[in-house]
Protein backbone atom coordinates (compact mmCIF):
# COMPACT_ATOMS: atom_id res chain seq x y z
CA UNK A 1 0.00 0.00 0.00
CA UNK A 2 0.95 3.53 -1.14
CA UNK A 3 2.14 5.46 2.20
CA UNK A 4 2.05 9.47 2.44
CA UNK A 5 3.40 11.46 5.07
CA UNK A 6 1.41 14.53 5.55
CA UNK A 7 3.63 17.17 7.39
CA UNK A 8 2.24 20.79 7.89
CA UNK A 9 4.93 23.51 9.17
CA UNK A 10 2.25 27.27 9.01
CA UNK A 11 2.82 28.86 12.60
CA UNK A 12 -1.02 29.53 11.36
CA UNK A 13 -3.92 27.68 12.46
CA UNK A 14 -5.99 28.62 9.75
CA UNK A 15 -3.63 28.74 6.48
CA UNK A 16 -3.57 28.48 3.09
CA UNK A 17 -0.93 25.60 2.91
CA UNK A 18 -2.68 23.85 5.32
CA UNK A 19 -6.23 24.12 3.53
CA UNK A 20 -4.42 23.56 0.52
CA UNK A 21 -3.07 20.40 1.90
CA UNK A 22 -5.82 19.11 3.48
CA UNK A 23 -7.77 19.32 0.12
CA UNK A 24 -5.04 17.66 -1.35
CA UNK A 25 -5.03 14.38 0.87
CA UNK A 26 -9.70 14.33 1.13
CA UNK A 27 -9.49 11.49 -1.34
CA UNK A 28 -6.08 9.97 -0.04
CA UNK A 29 -6.71 5.63 0.26
CA UNK A 30 -3.62 4.63 1.02
CA UNK A 31 -1.20 5.11 4.53
CA UNK A 32 -1.15 8.26 6.06
CA UNK A 33 0.97 9.88 9.07
CA UNK A 34 -0.08 13.43 9.80
CA UNK A 35 2.89 15.25 11.80
CA UNK A 36 1.98 19.15 12.70
CA UNK A 37 5.30 20.47 13.13
CA UNK A 38 4.26 23.89 13.87
CA UNK A 39 2.30 22.42 17.11
CA UNK A 40 4.65 19.83 17.94
CA UNK A 41 8.19 21.35 16.59
CA UNK A 42 10.74 18.90 16.73
CA UNK A 43 14.54 20.65 18.61
CA UNK A 44 17.16 21.93 16.54
CA UNK A 45 20.18 19.31 15.52
CA UNK A 46 22.92 19.80 18.34
CA UNK A 47 26.34 18.59 18.48
CA UNK A 48 25.86 15.11 18.79
CA UNK A 49 23.79 14.78 15.41
CA UNK A 50 27.31 16.37 13.96
CA UNK A 51 28.90 13.71 15.41
CA UNK A 52 26.71 10.76 14.14
CA UNK A 53 26.92 12.61 10.88
CA UNK A 54 31.01 12.37 10.75
CA UNK A 55 30.85 9.01 12.23
CA UNK A 56 28.74 7.70 9.09
CA UNK A 57 31.24 9.69 6.53
CA UNK A 58 34.07 7.87 8.29
CA UNK A 59 32.75 4.52 7.85
CA UNK A 60 31.44 4.93 4.52
CA UNK A 61 27.71 3.95 6.03
CA UNK A 62 24.98 5.15 3.09
CA UNK A 63 22.21 2.69 4.38
CA UNK A 64 19.41 3.66 6.30
CA UNK A 65 19.34 0.50 8.56
CA UNK A 66 22.63 0.90 9.87
CA UNK A 67 22.51 4.82 10.76
CA UNK A 68 22.47 3.49 14.27
CA UNK A 69 25.97 1.86 13.92
CA UNK A 70 27.17 5.46 14.24
CA UNK A 71 25.73 5.93 17.19
CA UNK A 72 28.06 5.43 20.09
CA UNK A 73 27.97 7.76 23.15
CA UNK A 74 25.32 8.63 25.44
CA UNK A 75 24.75 12.25 24.06
CA UNK A 76 24.20 9.75 20.81
CA UNK A 77 21.66 7.81 21.48
CA UNK A 78 19.69 10.89 23.27
CA UNK A 79 19.70 12.58 20.13
CA UNK A 80 18.91 9.32 18.17
CA UNK A 81 15.74 8.80 20.65
CA UNK A 82 14.26 12.07 18.97
CA UNK A 83 15.72 10.98 15.13
CA UNK A 84 14.67 7.63 15.07
CA UNK A 85 10.79 8.01 14.78
CA UNK A 86 11.29 11.20 12.89
CA UNK A 87 13.79 9.50 9.91
CA UNK A 88 11.32 5.94 10.22
CA UNK A 89 8.23 7.84 9.45
CA UNK A 90 10.10 9.68 6.77
CA UNK A 91 12.11 6.38 4.82
CA UNK A 92 8.32 4.39 4.99
CA UNK A 93 6.65 6.99 2.84
CA UNK A 94 6.37 6.50 -0.46
CA UNK A 95 4.66 10.47 -1.02
CA UNK A 96 5.70 13.44 1.24
CA UNK A 97 3.25 15.97 1.35
CA UNK A 98 5.22 19.11 2.63
CA UNK A 99 2.79 22.30 4.14
CA UNK A 100 5.43 25.26 3.36
CA UNK A 101 4.33 28.71 3.34
CA UNK A 102 7.49 30.99 2.62
CA UNK A 103 8.81 33.10 5.94
CA UNK A 104 10.77 35.87 4.79
CA UNK A 105 11.88 34.22 1.74
CA UNK A 106 12.32 30.91 3.06
CA UNK A 107 10.37 27.71 4.80
CA UNK A 108 9.70 28.13 8.30
CA UNK A 109 12.10 27.32 10.78
CA UNK A 110 9.64 24.37 11.98
CA UNK A 111 10.25 22.25 8.90
CA UNK A 112 13.85 23.09 8.51
CA UNK A 113 14.47 22.12 11.87
CA UNK A 114 12.73 18.28 10.78
CA UNK A 115 14.50 18.69 7.56
CA UNK A 116 17.88 18.74 9.47
CA UNK A 117 16.59 16.18 12.24
CA UNK A 118 16.31 13.66 9.53
CA UNK A 119 19.14 14.00 6.67
CA UNK A 120 21.93 12.55 6.83
CA UNK A 121 25.40 12.31 4.57
CA UNK A 122 25.07 10.90 0.76
CA UNK A 123 21.43 10.35 1.37
CA UNK A 124 19.41 9.02 -1.87
CA UNK A 125 15.95 8.63 -1.79
CA UNK A 126 14.75 8.31 -5.36
CA UNK A 127 11.70 6.37 -5.95
CA UNK A 128 9.58 8.68 -3.26
CA UNK A 129 7.66 11.95 -4.80
CA UNK A 130 7.51 15.14 -2.53
CA UNK A 131 4.57 17.84 -3.07
CA UNK A 132 5.04 20.75 -1.95
CA UNK A 133 1.52 23.23 -0.54
CA UNK A 134 2.75 26.73 -0.29
CA UNK A 135 1.57 30.31 0.56
CA UNK A 136 3.91 33.46 -0.66
CA UNK A 137 3.00 37.11 -0.04
CA UNK A 138 4.26 38.74 -2.82
CA UNK A 139 4.75 36.54 -6.28
CA UNK A 140 8.34 35.01 -6.98
CA UNK A 141 7.22 33.38 -10.15
CA UNK A 142 10.26 33.21 -12.71
CA UNK A 143 10.22 36.72 -14.12
CA UNK A 144 8.58 38.82 -12.17
CA UNK A 145 11.09 41.60 -10.31
CA UNK A 146 10.82 39.82 -6.77
CA UNK A 147 12.13 36.07 -8.32
CA UNK A 148 15.56 37.09 -7.26
CA UNK A 149 14.28 36.61 -3.32
CA UNK A 150 12.68 33.01 -4.00
CA UNK A 151 14.59 31.35 -1.33
CA UNK A 152 11.73 28.93 -1.02
CA UNK A 153 10.86 26.46 -3.69
CA UNK A 154 14.28 27.70 -5.22
CA UNK A 155 15.57 26.28 -1.61
CA UNK A 156 13.08 22.90 -1.73
CA UNK A 157 13.44 22.26 -5.33
CA UNK A 158 17.65 22.04 -4.95
CA UNK A 159 17.80 20.41 -1.60
CA UNK A 160 15.33 17.78 -2.78
CA UNK A 161 17.65 17.13 -5.85
CA UNK A 162 20.94 18.05 -4.66
CA UNK A 163 21.00 15.42 -1.17
CA UNK A 164 18.27 13.14 -1.49
CA UNK A 165 17.97 12.61 -5.39
CA UNK A 166 14.30 13.38 -6.22
CA UNK A 167 13.53 15.10 -8.77
CA UNK A 168 10.09 13.48 -8.65
CA UNK A 169 8.69 17.48 -6.86
CA UNK A 170 5.49 18.80 -7.12
CA UNK A 171 4.81 22.41 -6.44
CA UNK A 172 1.21 24.27 -5.57
CA UNK A 173 1.61 27.84 -4.68
CA UNK A 174 -0.91 30.03 -3.26
CA UNK A 175 0.83 33.12 -4.34
CA UNK A 176 0.18 37.40 -3.35
CA UNK A 177 -1.70 36.45 -0.14
CA UNK A 178 -0.75 39.49 1.55
CA UNK A 179 -3.16 41.44 -0.78
CA UNK A 180 -5.99 40.61 1.62
CA UNK A 181 -4.21 42.20 4.43
CA UNK A 182 -1.57 45.30 2.42
CA UNK A 183 -3.76 47.65 1.34
CA UNK A 184 -0.73 48.53 -1.38
CA UNK A 185 -1.33 45.37 -2.83
CA UNK A 186 -5.37 45.39 -2.69
CA UNK A 187 -5.18 46.13 -6.79
CA UNK A 188 -3.58 42.50 -6.98
CA UNK A 189 -6.35 41.11 -5.18
CA UNK A 190 -7.89 39.69 -8.93
CA UNK A 191 -4.04 37.67 -9.36
CA UNK A 192 -4.01 36.84 -5.71
CA UNK A 193 -7.49 34.76 -6.32
CA UNK A 194 -6.54 33.70 -9.96
CA UNK A 195 -3.48 32.28 -8.01
CA UNK A 196 -5.12 30.45 -5.08
CA UNK A 197 -7.87 28.67 -7.47
CA UNK A 198 -4.66 27.89 -9.70
CA UNK A 199 -3.75 25.69 -6.71
CA UNK A 200 -6.66 24.63 -5.41
CA UNK A 201 -7.65 23.03 -8.49
CA UNK A 202 -4.27 21.25 -8.66
CA UNK A 203 -4.36 20.09 -5.41
CA UNK A 204 -8.31 18.95 -6.35
CA UNK A 205 -7.22 17.24 -9.73
CA UNK A 206 -3.73 15.38 -7.04
CA UNK A 207 -6.36 14.14 -4.65
CA UNK A 208 -8.67 12.26 -7.65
Amino acid sequence: MTHLLHLDSSARRASFSRELGQRLVKGWSGGYTYRDLAKDPVPPIGEAWTEICDRLLAEGITDPARYVDAVRTPEQREAWRIIQPLLDEFLAADVVLFGAPMYNFSIPAALKAWIDQVTFPKMSLRGKAFVVVGARGGSYRPGTPRAPFDHHERYLRDFFAGHYDVEDVTFLNAELTNALVDPKLASLEAARQASYEAARDLADEWAR
